[in-house]
C-alpha cells in the first residue's frame, strides 16, 4: 500500500511538472506568435503604421493619414510598389533608409505647421 501511495505521489508530482513545463512553453509561444490585442500597441485614429528600412535597420513608424496626400510620401509609396509590388501583405514597408524617411517626415511636418489650414481634417 505504501509503495502504491509513493508511486501515485511520484506520478502526481511528475504530472504537475510536465503540465507546468507545457504551460510555460505555450505561454512563450502565445506571446511570440499570438499577441493579445489589449497588449498590442494601439494605433491612434487617423494614423497608420509603416515599416521603414531593411533588415536590422527596419523600424516601425506611426504616421498621420494626411501623409498619403503629400508628394514626398507618395514618391516613397511608389518606390515601395516597385520593390514589393501590390501583393505585399501586412504593414506597408518603405524600402529607404530610416534617416531618409525621418528627413521626409520632418519636411512634411514643417510644411504642415506652415500651412496648417490645408491639413485641418481632424474634428476638434
Amino acid at each position: 500500500m505504501q509503495s502504491m501511495l509513493l508511486t501515485l505521489g511520484l506520478f502526481l508530482h511528475l504530472s504537475i511538472y510536465i503540465f507546468q513545463e507545457y504551460k510555460n512553453k505555450m505561454s512563450v509561444h502565445m506571446q511570440l506568435h499570438h499577441p493579445r490585442k489589449d497588449k498590442m500597441k494601439q494605433i491612434p485614429k487617423g494614423s497608420f503604421a509603416v515599416m521603414v528600412g531593411r533588415g536590422e535597420e527596419q523600424q516601425k513608424f506611426i504616421i498621420p493619414v494626411m501623409y498619403i496626400y503629400h508628394p514626398l510620401f507618395t514618391q516613397l509609396l511608389k518606390e515601395a510598389e516597385e520593390e514589393y509590388g501590390f501583393n505585399h501583405q501586412g504593414v506597408i514597408s518603405i524600402p529607404c533608409h530610416v534617416h531618409h524617411f525621418r528627413n521626409v517626415q520632418s519636411l512634411i511636418d514643417k510644411e504642415h505647421a506652415h500651412h496648417h489650414h490645408l491639413w485641418c481634417f481632424r474634428a476638434l
